[in-house]
């Protein structure tokens, strides 16, 4: 094999179909079209007169060389993205973008308006903000910092923790206004009295483990893979759910049913890449965010 012939855009597609085993699955993971990944690799295997995959009906599986290069495509990636990091970590600028990765939950309830905000302060920094319940590795460049709930926060990032996220059971103000009265019980009331209540629960998309677990023994015929998706269900009186109290406590048409749930306590990390925690506008944008996370939980 001629090291010579290999390109770093051929390792690129020989990694993206080792990695989602399918030629669809690369187009989209290089935003190229299938036609291209098709092309490109029928050419370098043409080119280095070697099999890097064998076709099957399951997908494309690699060869020992298609193995072989797949590694060498991790190492290049990883000292490319290594570099790219280094060098955005020695620009001290209020400028350039930032690449943001959060849950729909987090933007919708806490910090919309902190990143408007933000942009207010800052106009020559541009924001992309990720909004997915799906991790996004701040390694690979997929974002530059992440706001996110976790009880334990990777070891090779760098960050602060903003605050502990409560959670508690609402229901719909209209339903529930009246209920300590017909139970005779002041709010908030023991979850354990609410067990055969209709419950709305997290779907295994969500990605909330310790939720699942809570609600194992609950009845849950109603599931969604989205916080704001559960909140709008529990608005429309369609059974009770668990949520985050920064969100619903300030939904008037809910009613906070219960105290909250001191298992389901989890703490809200803010965590960068430990390359890229002096860059001036990453800086500015953690202590952005600490001290109006800071000022909302006061």
């Amino acid at each position: 094999m001629n090291e010579q012939q290999i390109r770093w855009d051929d390792l690129q597609i020989v990694l993206a179909i080792a990695e989602t085993g399918s030629l669809s699955g690369a187009s989209r993971a290089l935003r190229i079209s299938h036609a291209t990944v098709f092309r490109r690799l029928n050419e370098m295997e043409r080119r280095l007169k070697v099999t890097l995959f064998e076709r099957s009906r399951t997908g494309y599986i690699p060869t020992l060389s298609g193995d072989d290069l797949a590694a060498s495509a991790r190492r290049v990636q990883s000292e490319v993205k290594g570099a790219e990091r280094r060098i955005i970590g020695q620009d001290l600028t209020l400028s350039g973008s930032l690449r943001i990765t959060t849950t729909d939950t987090l933007f919708a309830g806490l910090l919309s308006p902190l990143l408007a905000s933000f942009r207010q302060r800052y106009p020559d920094i541009t924001l992309e903000v990720v909004i997915s319940n799906q991790r996004q590795s701040l390694s690979r460049r997929e974002a530059d910092i992440a706001i996110r709930p976790t009880r334990q926060p990777p070891e090779t990032l760098v960050g602060r923790k903003l605050s502990d996220i409560s959670l508690a059971i609402y229901g719909q103000k209209a339903l529930w206004q009246n209920a300590p009265l017909l139970l005779n019980t002041p709010l908030p009331l023991d979850p354990v009295s609410l067990q055969q209540e209709a419950w709305i629960g997290p779907d295994v998309q969500l990605g909330d483990t310790a939720l699942e677990k809570w609600m194992m023994d609950k009845r849950a015929a109603y599931k969604l893979d989205s916080m704001l998706g559960m909140q709008s269900a529990v608005r429309h009186g369609a059974g009770i759910a668990v949520l985050p109290c920064y969100l619903a406590d300030a939904d008037e048409a809910l009613l906070k049913l219960s105290a909250p749930i001191e298992a389901l306590t989890t703490p809200l990390w803010l965590l960068t890449h430990p390359d890229l925690r002096h860059v001036a506008r990453v800086r500015a944008f953690m202590q952005a965010i600490a001290e109006g996370v800071g000022q909302q939980s006061a």
